[in-house]
Parts: structure tokens; C-alpha cells; sequence
């Protein structure tokens, strides 16, 4: 059994703890980094309610190469928790998740677009906002359910800037 989906109001500390980790993380994989690391999902969008996961994504030259960076991050504490990206990232800290791969993949323009049009657009963070509130009450234990039905909204918002969910 999975621990109860949480939205919670927006947190000053996200920023605070986004920049902690971007600091130490951009020292620990210096040599595979390319395009930094940027604080994406709802935590990254000022005033939004959030599930409480502080998600980064940091840009590498190559993701085969970046494998190697595995064994530094687990020997500081992340763990590894291979799972399909729409449901939990591949690395995880004390309220931080990390995805690595390479600028200008689907994954990278995916959550940097999205970010962006919701740090863009109050009303579109709003209405987020809203669906996010209303699918973990109606699914408090479904993560699955909870991703699925954010789903249209995401591919709606992505589609504006010509970029297409999931194309993995």
C-alpha cells in the first residue's frame, strides 16, 4: 500500500530547498552536466499547491555516460526507484526527486514547457490547481489515477507549443 496522495498549499521552503540541492547536485555531477539543473513540476510554479516533492531535472552530455553518476548520488543518500516517469522520478532524497537526461529530450522540453506556461499564466495555474485538489480526493490512494487524470489537461497546455506528451 502506497501513502495517501497529498496536495498541499504552496511552500516557501520549495524554492529554498530547490537551490540547496541545485548547488551541491551541479558540484556532484559536474562532469556529465550539460544544460544545469532547473526545478520543474508544480513545486517550481510560485503559489501553486503541490504534492510536497521538490522535482529537479538536470541535463547531461550523454545519459549513457551519466550512469556512472548513479554511484556518487546513492553514496550521499538518493536512492534509485526505477519506475515509468509519469509516476515517480528515478532518483529520490528526503523530499527531493531528480531526473537526468539530455537537453532537448521529450522528457526535458516536456516539464521545462509546462513549468513555464504555468509560471506564465495564473489562471491556467489555477485551474491546475483545482484538478490537482480534485483527483487526489477522489483518488487518495491511486497514483496512477491521480497521473491519468492530469493527463488531457497536460497535453493541452503542452499543445500550444507544438510539443506532444509522452512520445518516449
Amino acid at each position: 500500500m502506497t501513502a495517501p496522495i497529498s496536495v498541499v498549499p504552496y511552500d516557501r521552503e520549495w524554492p529554498r530547498l530547490f537551490d540547496a540541492e541545485r548547488i551541491a547536485l551541479e558540484e556532484m555531477l559536474e562532469s556529465w552536466l550539460d544544460g544545469g539543473v532547473h526545478h520543474i513540476g508544480s513545486t517550481a510554479v510560485p503559489g501553486l499547491a503541490a504534492k510536497p516533492l521538490v522535482d529537479m531535472i538536470a541535463g547531461v552530455r550523454d545519459f549513457e555516460d551519466a550512469q556512472a553518476a548513479y554511484e556518487p548520488l546513492l553514496d550521499t543518500g538518493w536512492e534509485h526507484t526505477p519506475q515509468p516517469p509519469r509516476h515517480r522520478p528515478p532518483l529520490l532524497e528526503a523530499g527531493v526527486g531528480l531526473h537526468l537526461t539530455e537537453p532537448g529530450s521529450d522528457l526535458w522540453v516536456e516539464r521545462l514547457t509546462f513549468r513555464d506556461a504555468l509560471r506564465g499564466d495564473p489562471d491556467l495555474a489555477a485551474e491546475y490547481q483545482a484538478l490537482k485538489l480534485a483527483l487526489a480526493h477522489r483518488y487518495p490512494e491511486d497514483v496512477s489515477a491521480y497521473t491519468a487524470g492530469k493527463r488531457d489537461f497536460v497535453v493541452g497546455v503542452l499543445a500550444p507549443a507544438g510539443v506532444e506528451l509522452g512520445r518516449r
